[in-house]
């Protein structure tokens, strides 16, 4: 088996976007979770470029005969577990905007909410 440049160029190009991701984890401008999907998303795409052959597992175990819609359906249900979570973040900063403005209303009209 001959090796192709997208089989060097995709394996150093998600290390580099791995690193990245660590690093703005420790930084503290992303989450351990952000960052652990983002090197599980990276990782498997270095792993499909270096090793192609895995994408018959993943038909096998979807049952989809074709490997390209298995792909594309496995990437589907990924994006909507994304979509979930996301939608989930936003409604806990609603949560919290909403608290946060209710304490500022009450404290500027005197009426400073006792702690609970």
């Amino acid at each position: 088996m001959s090796i192709t440049p997208y089989q060097i160029i995709t394996p150093l190009l998600s290390c580099i976007a791995i690193l990245y991701a660590w690093n703005l984890q420790m930084r503290q401008k992303k989450t351990a979770w952000e960052a652990v999907l983002w090197t599980l998303f990276w990782g498997a795409l270095a792993i499909i470029a270096i090793e192609p052959g895995l994408l018959a597992y993943l038909t096998a175990v979807t049952g989809i005969k074709d490997q390209a819609n298995a792909v594309l359906v496995t990437l589907i249900g990924i994006l909507f577990f994304l979509v979930f979570y996301l939608v989930l973040r936003i409604e806990e900063l609603e949560r919290r905007q909403t608290q946060i403005v209710r304490n500022s209303a009450l404290r500027e009209a005197g009426l400073e909410r006792q702690k609970e």
